[in-house]
């Protein structure tokens, strides 16, 4: 017998195992529950529900679609200006004259058409060509002089309060402007800026396209293109932001010109409503427009938010202003309700923000 017939076969061993892959704060998948606690419009959806359910109890006629209708009507006038206004506060700065530059596109339409007896439409074009002039000349002051939007902002906000009353006061004798409602191209311009259409019997302004159109296109906007990533990147760090290459200034002035393009829809909006515009208006709804987008998630000091979360920013804001109104409650009551709701959210936010960011 030969050696290699007297060999025994050697026994195999499988190999030992080795030690375990620990998983460390950076690989470990978070829960999805913190996941979707990360996105900064979870807590104002959450808000948005419990507001609507509170009316739903409270002021029946909240049930009815009519009254649905209008409060997503008051939302959409609301929540189109916040949303350039949450793209800005996201890039890391806030404009207090928005208010008034609503007030002032809608008067340069209408006392250019009407006192040049011109096409509606030409009016509407050289109100555009204002409205962004005002956002590119708040963007590009602030880059030049490195001063804080609050006071760039807050100048223009005075000038064009001064300019809006000066101007009508010389134009038209009074503090308002004259009825357009007769002029040529009114009715195409109407259709397009305050028009109703019916759902179900119910008739629906077509703002409340408009709003969710342009949510939308911000929403693709901030989380699918370049343009997005700058906005978030200047407003978490413009210095670090421009080291690698993003173009600061562009961005911060186009996210001005957002804003004025925001203020001349909505103020062609109020033209077409009612054919005529008082020139002291407008004072104050820039912090209904601010406050909306940090109930919306987005953080006062820039690089955090989302275009979704101002959406149902502004439908809280509408929900609260007609549910007292249909709850028959005193109206005086809306801004309690609004400073109530401002502080919850700003404490929702902080909560989830450490809720997401806690192991």
């Amino acid at each position: 017998m030969s050696m290699a017939q007297q060999a025994e076969p050697a026994a195999t061993t499988p190999p030992a195992p080795g030690p375990e892959k620990q998983k460390d704060g950076r690989t470990a998948r978070r829960p999805l529950a913190l996941r979707l606690l990360a996105r900064p419009e979870v807590g104002v959806f959450l808000g948005a529900v419990a507001v609507l359910v509170f009316f739903l109890f409270t002021a029946p006629p909240v049930r009815d679609g009519s009254s649905m209708a209008n409060i997503l009507y008051q939302s959409s006038t609301i929540g189109i200006m916040a949303l350039p206004v949450a793209l800005l506060m996201i890039g890391g700065e806030f404009d207090l004259s928005a208010g008034v530059a609503v007030v002032t596109s809608a008067l340069t339409a209408s006392m250019l058409s009407y006192q040049l007896t011109l096409n509606v439409w030409m009016g509407v074009i050289v109100a555009l060509v204002v409205s962004l002039a005002v956002g590119f000349f708040n963007g590009w002051m602030l880059v030049r002089t490195g001063l804080p939007s609050f006071l760039v902002t807050l100048g223009t906000f005075l000038i064009l309060q001064g300019v809006n009353l000066a101007v009508t006061k010389l134009v038209t004798g009074n503090v308002a402007t004259d009825s357009i409602a007769d002029m040529d191209g009114f009715d195409q311009a109407k259709a397009v800026f305050a028009s109703s259409f019916e759902v179900g019997g119910v008739q629906v302004k077509i703002t409340v396209i408009w709003w969710l159109v342009f949510a939308a296109l911000a929403t693709w906007v901030l989380l699918r293109t370049k343009y997005g990533n700058w906005i978030f990147a200047v407003g978490g760090n413009k210095d670090s932001a421009r080291a690698v290459g993003v173009p600061v200034t562009f961005t911060k002035i186009s996210l001005f010109m957002l804003v004025g393009f925001g203020a001349w829809f909505v103020g062609m909006h109020n033209l077409f409503s009612f054919n005529t515009v008082q020139s002291g208006e407008g004072v104050g709804q820039e912090l209904i427009y601010i406050a909306a987008a940090v109930i919306g998630g987005c953080l006062l000091t820039g690089g955090y938010g989302s275009a979704i979360g101002p959406v149902f920013g502004a439908f809280m804001f509408g929900m609260v202003q007609q549910g007292i109104v249909y709850a028959g409650w005193n109206p005086d009551w809306f801004k309690a309700f609004l400073g109530v709701m401002l502080l919850g959210a700003v404490l929702i936010n902080l909560w989830v923000q450490r809720t997401a960011t806690r192991r």
